[in-house]
């Protein structure tokens, strides 16, 4: 379940130790932060936190590399966007915020057992169970959504770079029927893999 849910690195840094509800609440708290922080230099020592945390944690170039990577076609799109709008500093404070968040997010993935991540989540929904709703199937689907969202991006990314070897990066034809199918083929290979597990119901 933890390769469909999650890439957590293993490792016995302080961050690997840290409670995950704890690890969640600073998650928030950071990312509000970085919403607040006034000017690039303030982003650019976030960006070096942010960095030092990954050295903590031990998971490696690659792993921290590969949290990011999807969504920087995004965030290049951003970018050019924020400066004609807003100019260079708003440009950079913006999608900085971007790339830094999802950093956090990822590191706490990184770090974060599917199984430990999903079991916070069911006691924090437990309070649903008065309107008849399953906190453990509950908590399953927040994962599975969290999952999704890079490995959408990571999808997009790849048929981007498809486009461009193909000489059609501008169609938008060419750019969403392969990321449509792709996304309804990762689904599938996911319900398969719930069914097997008796989650399908």
């Amino acid at each position: 379940m933890n390769a469909l849910t999650g890439a957590y690195v293993p490792g016995d840094s302080f961050l690997h130790r840290m409670p995950t509800g704890a690890k969640l609440a600073v998650l928030a708290v950071c990312c509000t932060g970085l919403i607040l922080l006034p000017s690039v230099w303030a982003m650019a020592g976030a960006a070096v936190v942010v960095v030092l945390l990954y050295a903590v944690a031990r998971v490696g170039a690659a792993a921290a590399w590969a949290q990011v990577r999807p969504v920087l076609w995004f965030v290049a799109a951003l970018f050019v966007i924020q400066l004609v709008l807003a100019g260079p500093s708003a440009a950079v404070l913006v999608t900085s915020r971007i790339v830094l968040a999802v950093a956090l997010a990822g590191l706490v993935t990184l770090t974060t057992r599917t199984s430990a991540m999903m079991a916070t989540l069911e006691r924090a929904l437990r309070p649903a169970r008065r309107v008849g709703l399953d906190p453990f199937r509950l908590s399953l689907l927040l994962s599975l959504t969290i999952r999704s969202i890079p490995v959408i991006a990571a999808l997009a990314s790849r048929v981007r770079e498809a486009q461009r070897a193909r000489g059609v990066e501008w169609s938008m034809r060419a750019f969403a029927v392969p990321l449509v199918v792709g996304a309804l083929r990762h689904a599938d290979a996911l319900g398969e893999a719930l069914s097997a597990r008796g989650l399908d119901d």
